[in-house]
C-alpha cells in the first residue's frame, strides 16, 4: 500500500485536467494563476522521488518538510510517499523553542525547507545535528546541500512506488501544544487511505470539485480524489491575518466548490462579504475545524452561502474526522441549546469511528472496562476507535500510555481525545470543553464552554474564558475572564453586576462569583482561534499576585 498510487490513478484518468493552481498577485489587484496538470504534477512527483532517492532519502527516512504553500509542495510531499521516505510536518508558528524541541524528538535524517530554516539550522545545530541529507527551495545554496531546482533538472530515471505494509509510518504531524508539549503523531498509510475515503463519502466529493484549502494539508487528501486544489492567497501559519478581499477572490477565480479551515480565516470573510453584500454562490461546502464555531457565525454563512452550507467536522490530529455536523442543523435543531450552556453539538460519529464517554480521570488507563462508561447525557471524557486513530506518539511512551487504552480481549484500543462531553437520546455527541480546563468547586464540575456560552450572550462581551479558582491561596471561587468588543467603554462594576445576575439563572454558573477583564485573549498557534486558558490563567494569577 502507498498513498501515491491514488495520485497516480487520478492522473491516468485525467492527465489534463488543472491539479494545482497558485495565485499570482498583479499590479492592476487581479491575479493570475500558475497551474499544473495531474499529468505534470504526476511526473514533478517521479523526478524528485527519483532524486531524493539518488542523494539517500529512501524508505524510512525521516524527512523534515519546512516549504510554503506553493506549486511543488504536494509533488515533494508524495515524492518523499513514494520512495517510503517519512514527512515530517511541524508546524512553524508553534514558537521557536517547541519547534526546535519537535525536531530534537524526531531525530530527522533528511530536511527539505526554505532557506530561513536553514539558517536557522546554523544558529541552533543541536537538534539538526542527525541531518545527512538537505535539500534548500528555489536556486540558491550554501554548503553541500542540493537546491529543488538542481533536483528537478536532474531528470534520472524514475523508480517504482514503493509499496509498504498497510501498518508502517507514512508521515509524523505534530501537535500544537496548545494544553501540553507538542507530540508527534505517527501516520500511516492505511490512516490517510480510510481518511481520504471518509472525507470523500462524507462530503460526497468527485473530480468536479474544486478545493480552496486554508489548511495546506487538506490539499493532500482533494487531489488523490482528482479535485483541483487551489492554494489561496494567506499565510497558513496566521489564519487570523488572512485578507477577506484575496480569499473571496480566488473563491469567485476558480470557483471554488470545497473550502476548509480555521473558523479564524472564515469570521473574517463572513463579515467581509456581509459588509459588501457578497454572497459565494459556488461554494458547497465550508468546513471549518479546529475549535466550536459559534452559531453567529453559521447564522451570517446562511447568508452568504447561497447554495451551499457550513460544516464543524470534530477530531483531533490523532484522530480525524470523528463526528460531523452541518450548520443548517445546528441552526435548526441544537443552537438554543448551545446558547444556554448545554455545549457544542459536534454531531453524530462518522461511519467506522466509534466513540464512548467514560469516567473522567488524569491517570493512564491500561485496561478498557465497561463500568467506566458513562450513559445518556452524562458528562464524561470522550474516547475513539477507529481505522483513523493514531497508535502511538514518536519517542514518547509515557504519552502513549496516558493517551490510549487497550481492550485486550478484541484486540481494539481507544484514544483518549482530551475533551469532555456527552451523548443525548438521538445519538449525537456535545462537546463541553478541554478535559485540562475543566474546574471543579464543591464537587460541582464546571466545563469551559458550557459556563463561557452564558457569559457570552451579552452583546458587549466578545469573549470569555473559566480560568478556575485564582488568588495566593487558591481561595476566590471559579473565575470567568472576560474580553469585551472591540471600542466598547463600560463601567466595570455595572457590567459585572449585570455578568453574575445572569450567572445566577443557570446551575453550573450559580458559583462564578468572580470576573476579571482582559484585552486581548492569548490564543492557539495553529488556528488562531482557540483561547490558550492554560496561559490565560497564568496571565492574571499573576496580576493577583502582584495585588
Amino acid at each position: 500500500m502507498n498513498i501515491t498510487n491514488e495520485l497516480k490513478k487520478v492522473a491516468k484518468l485525467y492527465p489534463e485536467k488543472i491539479a494545482i493552481k497558485f495565485p499570482i498577485r498583479k499590479s492592476a489587484g487581479k491575479y493570475s494563476y500558475d497551474e499544473l496538470s495531474f499529468k505534470q504534477l504526476d511526473l514533478m512527483v517521479d523526478i524528485y522521488a527519483a532524486s531524493f532517492e539518488d542523494m539517500g532519502i529512501k524508505k524510512g527516512a525521516k524527512t523534515i518538510l519546512f516549504v510554503k504553500p506553493c506549486l511543488e509542495f504536494t509533488a515533494l510531499v508524495f515524492a518523499l510517499f513514494k520512495v517510503g521516505a517519512i514527512p515530517v510536518l511541524i508546524d512553524p508558528g508553534m514558537g521557536r523553542k517547541n519547534l526546535l524541541a519537535a525536531v530534537k524528538s524526531v531525530k530527522p535524517e533528511a530536511m527539505v525547507a526554505v532557506p530561513i530554516v536553514h539558517l536557522l539550522r546554523i544558529f541552533f545545530w543541536r537538534p539538526f545535528r542527525t541531518i545527512k541529507y538537505s535539500v534548500i527551495t528555489g536556486w540558491f545554496k550554501f554548503g553541500f546541500m542540493k537546491t529543488t531546482s538542481s533536483l528537478f533538472k536532474k531528470r534520472l530515471p524514475i523508480t517504482e512506488v514503493r509499496e509498504l505494509d498497510p501498518d508502517e509510518t507514512c508521515a509524523i504531524l505534530f501537535t500544537s501544544g496548545g494544553t501540553g508539549i507538542p507530540k508527534g503523531v505517527l501516520y500511516t498509510h492505511k490512516i490517510f487511505q480510510t481518511q481520504t475515503k471518509i472525507l470523500k463519502e462524507l462530503f460526497n466529493l468527485s473530480p468536479e470539485e474544486t478545493d480552496l484549502p486554508g489548511f495546506p494539508l487538506f490539499s493532500l487528501f482533494t487531489v488523490t480524489m482528482g479535485m483541483t486544489s487551489c492554494i489561496p492567497d494567506m499565510n497558513p501559519a496566521k489564519p487570523s491575518q488572512a485578507d477577506p478581499k484575496k480569499l473571496t477572490q480566488n473563491i469567485s477565480d476558480v470557483e471554488a466548490t470545497f473550502v476548509a479551515g480555521s473558523p479564524a480565516i472564515w469570521e473574517r470573510v463572513a463579515d467581509y462579504c456581509l459588509e459588501h453584500k457578497m454572497t459565494l454562490p459556488s461554494v458547497k461546502y465550508l468546513v471549518m475545524f479546529g475549535a466550536p464555531v459559534s452559531n453567529s457565525l453559521h447564522k451570517k454563512f446562511s447568508q452568504i452561502l447561497t447554495n451551499g452550507d457550513t460544516y464543524t467536522p470534530y477530531g483531533a490530529t490523532e484522530s480525524l474526522p470523528v463526528a460531523n455536523i452541518s450548520g443548517s442543523y445546528v441552526l435548526e435543531h441544537t443552537a438554543s441549546a448551545t446558547d444556554e450552556g448545554k455545549g457544542t453539538c459536534v454531531g453524530q460519529p462518522v461511519p467506522g469511528i466509534k466513540v464512548k464517554i467514560i469516567t473522567i480521570s488524569d491517570e493512564p488507563i491500561l485496561e478498557f472496562d465497561s463500568s467506566i462508561e458513562k450513559s445518556t447525557f452524562e458528562i464524561g471524557e470522550i474516547i475513539v476507535s477507529g481505522d483513523v486513530v493514531t497508535k502511538e506518539y514518536l519517542h514518547m511512551e509515557e504519552e502513549t500510555k496516558k493517551s490510549k487504552i487497550y481492550n485486550r480481549a478484541n484486540g481494539e484500543f481507544w484514544h483518549r481525545i482530551g475533551d469532555l462531553g456527552y451523548f443525548d437520546d438521538l445519538g449525537n455527541l456535545w462537546f463541553c470543553g478541554r478535559k485540562t480546563h475543566r474546574v471543579y468547586f464543591q464537587d460541582q464540575l464546571l466545563c469551559s464552554v458550557q459556563c463561557e456560552a452564558i457569559f457570552n450572550k451579552n452583546p458587549i462581551v466578545r469573549k470569555s474564558a473559566l480560568v478556575g479558582p485564582l488568588g495566593k491561596d487558591k481561595s476566590v471561587k471559579p473565575t470567568i475572564v472576560i474580553e469585551l468588543e472591540k471600542g466598547t467603554h463600560f463601567d466595570r462594576k455595572v457590567i459585572t453586576e449585570e455578568l453574575l445576575e445572569a450567572s445566577k439563572q443557570y446551575p453550573h454558573t450559580d458559583s462564578i462569583k468572580c470576573v476579571e477583564f482582559y484585552d486581548k485573549f492569548p490564543v492557539d498557534v495553529r488556528h488562531n482561534i482557540k483561547i490558550d486558558r492554560i496561559k490565560l490563567k497564568k496571565i492574571m494569577q499573576e496580576r493577583m499576585d502582584i495585588i
